[in-house]
């Protein structure tokens, strides 16, 4: 990917949502609220 600019990859809706879910969630392992964070990190900024 060298010589591209940005990250094209971006989160769906619908994995984003239930990405929230999993960092709102207390009891959800530190793993899966990285993997979370990573995914919501990908979706496109609201303008």
């Amino acid at each position: 990917m060298a010589g591209k600019k940005g990250n094209s990859e971006v989160t769906s809706k619908k994995a984003a949502s239930a990405a929230s879910k999993v960092l709102r969630n207390p009891s959800s392992s530190k793993a899966a609220k990285t993997a979370a964070a990573s995914a919501l990190t990908q979706r496109p900024n609201k303008k």
